[in-house]
């Protein structure tokens, strides 16, 4: 019965609202009303706070800035084998397999599409038909910068503004097309495997979704989807390069094209972290 309050309110509650709301309070420097939520937020969630750059919670200003906070030079080493993925993100692996036709799987009994995901655009999704998929859940105790899981050169950024349902284990499986009907921020990489998109997936109170070349891409969310295109822009990130963060909460899904990546020992709710193996490239005539 709770579960089902949990998922029924989600619908009838203004998630806009209160995420805007909260995303607003958080960027306010509010001096001891700052420190009490992010020292009660680190007791809740058992924050291991050696591993941030700045261990001590009163060097953050803002909620923000402890959200975001970076973590300590080398803590996080990238796989250096060039024919290996790592992890974007420290977080959890929701699910990952096979694109099929046009379709994601997202839980037992629900599954979204992949063209609706990219934007509603077709020539984007079409190359990924087939491919491979990964949905990564960031827990709100984990580290939240996004990182590039190859190098890659970016193409496309599109926002597409959606839903702000939860997107924690209990949600996916009871929210039809969740993570396609969530506002995001799809990003496209050329990468020396074809195509990459990583998409970030908005939330529940996600006061923001970022890049590193756009700066704060949400809000505000507007009502249509934007869609930028960067030929010529030489946009180009080396693998484990930060290309985002979430001030708050979230997912991502990354999509590959077909025969290009093999998962590496990856299994449902496995802890990632960012540096590890995540894929092996494919190689042809081996």
């Amino acid at each position: 019965m709770l579960d089902w309050i949990k998922i029924k309110g989600q619908y009838i509650l203004p998630k806009h609202l209160i995420s805007r709301f909260l995303g607003w309070a958080a960027a306010k420097e509010l001096g001891a009303v700052t420190q009490f939520f992010i020292t009660t937020f680190i007791k809740a969630f058992n924050i291991n706070m050696q591993e941030a750059h700045f261990e001590n919670p009163s060097a953050y200003k803002t909620f923000n800035e402890f959200f975001t906070r970076p973590l300590k030079e080398g803590i996080r080493p990238i796989v250096a084998d060039e024919n290996q993925l790592c992890h974007s993100v420290d977080g959890s692996v929701s699910q990952f397999g096979d694109i099929t036709g046009d379709r994601i799987f997202q839980a037992k009994g629900h599954d979204f599409s992949l063209t609706t995901l990219l934007g509603g655009k077709p020539e984007l999704a079409e190359c990924f038909k087939g491919g491979k998929f990964a949905t990564i859940y960031l827990a709100p105790k984990d580290y939240h910068r996004i990182h590039m899981p190859i190098d890659g050169t970016l193409t496309d950024t599109l926002h597409v503004p959606g839903e702000l349902f939860s997107v924690n284990p209990l949600t996916a499986q009871n929210v039809p097309g969740l993570f396609a009907r969530n506002e995001r921020v799809v990003t496209l990489f050329d990468t020396p495997i074809g195509r990459v998109a990583l998409v970030l997936v908005g939330a529940t109170v996600v006061a923001s979704i970022e890049t590193v070349w756009a700066g704060t891409i949400t809000p505000p969310a507007g009502t249509y989807v934007q869609h930028w295109k960067h030929e010529g822009e030489d946009i180009s990130l080396a693998k484990g390069e930060e290309m985002g963060r979430f001030k708050l909460g979230s997912t991502i899904v990354l999509c590959f094209e077909p025969n290009k990546v093999e998962f590496e020992n990856m299994s449902p709710e496995m802890v990632t972290r960012l540096g590890q193996v995540m894929a092996n490239i494919v190689t042809t005539g081996a």
